[in-house]
């Protein structure tokens, strides 16, 4: 006989939920986690150099100075393009989230209900529901290294180590989409349970448990949608281009009125131009490792907790099991 299976919560970074209000204003300000000066300053460097060199040839009196430059790219077309940009981008991180959100509730519900519809009359009954109901962290362990790309995963791995059977271990290991095959294993728990009569799954809490399957399924889908579906090319290539040349027009319309100075001034504009260009690339994709993507390790050992939590708080559920039962389920 062994102990509960307990899930190792892994120490990942918590989050904090910063209010700025109660931080102070200009440590905020020059935070440089989570910001994008690492991302753009050496861009911002090369443009502020080159607004000092146009300054050093005016001072030369080359005539460089050409103020009717400001109307090839109008600043309002400029600024535009990119808050569209920025705020495609944020749609998607929010689309992200809210899928998250709804794969969490959808987790908590359908552990919920598993360990409460289903009826375990014997042991080996207890041991099967409690293994089906660590199989819903551990989708959503799969559904975050599947976002990832990542292939193989030593959190999924110990994971199902600790509470499944070796042969389901070995299976995994050579599936490609191991959100779904988990999703089937679930499925087809509940299936067999229906199978053995209203004593243990009563025929109308079927499509209850089914339809919460069914919503995870969704939601996975509409995080790949997110994952496989960049903004265009042609749009960010297109984009890119528009901020560089107009960073480079920006100081011979400039020389004349700030001389010397020129080159600070092309490099504070650099600086807010591609730093609102660099946020929309960094919130577009919401499932990486990045301080401004979603905290998924986060989300996932909560649920984990709280499912934990779960089997072990219900009277119905909560036992000492032998994983030797699930060898052969």
């Amino acid at each position: 006989m062994v102990g509960r299976h307990n899930f190792k919560i892994y120490n990942m970074p918590k989050t904090k939920h910063q209010k700025t209000k109660n931080k102070s204003w200009f440590k905020f300000a020059l935070q440089l986690k989570g910001s994008v000066i690492l991302a753009v300053y050496k861009h911002v460097i090369v443009l502020g150099l080159f607004g000092l060199f146009v300054s050093l040839l005016y001072h030369f009196k080359i005539p460089v100075s050409q103020p009717i430059l400001g109307s090839v790219i109008p600043s309002i077309v400029l600024g535009l393009l990119l808050v569209f940009r920025t705020n495609t981008a944020y749609d998607r991180f929010w689309e992200g989230r809210r899928l998250w959100g709804s794969l969490v509730n959808d987790s908590r519900t359908l552990a919920w209900q598993i360990g409460v519809i289903i009826n375990d009359l014997d042991q080996e009954d207890r041991a099967k529901k409690q293994a089906s109901m660590r199989l819903i962290p551990i989708l959503l362990v799969a559904i975050k290294a599947h976002l990832r790309s990542e292939s193989d995963n030593r959190e999924l791995e110990e994971l199902m180590s600790i509470s499944q059977s070796s042969s389901q271990c070995l299976n995994l290991k050579s599936i490609n989409n191991k959100p779904l095959q988990i999703t089937k294993w679930i499925a087809d728990y509940i299936q067999q349970q229906y199978k053995r009569g209203n004593d243990y799954l009563h025929y109308n809490h079927v499509p209850l448990l089914q339809s919460n399957l069914k919503s995870i399924i969704d939601s996975i889908g509409g995080c790949e949608r997110i994952l496989r579906t960049p903004l265009p090319l042609a749009y960010v290539i297109h984009l890119k281009q528009l901020v560089l040349i107009y960073c480079m027009l920006l100081p011979f319309q400039l020389v004349k009125d700030l001389g010397w100075w020129t080159g600070v001034f092309v490099g504070l504009v650099s600086f807010t131009l591609l730093g609102i260009e660099e946020i929309g690339i960094e919130i577009e994709n919401p499932f990486g490792y990045d301080d401004n993507d979603l905290p998924l390790d986060t989300i996932c050992n909560t649920v984990k907790q709280d499912i934990e939590e779960l089997i072990n708080s219900n009277y119905a559920i909560a036992s000492y099991v032998d994983k030797a039962y699930l060898e052969d389920y």
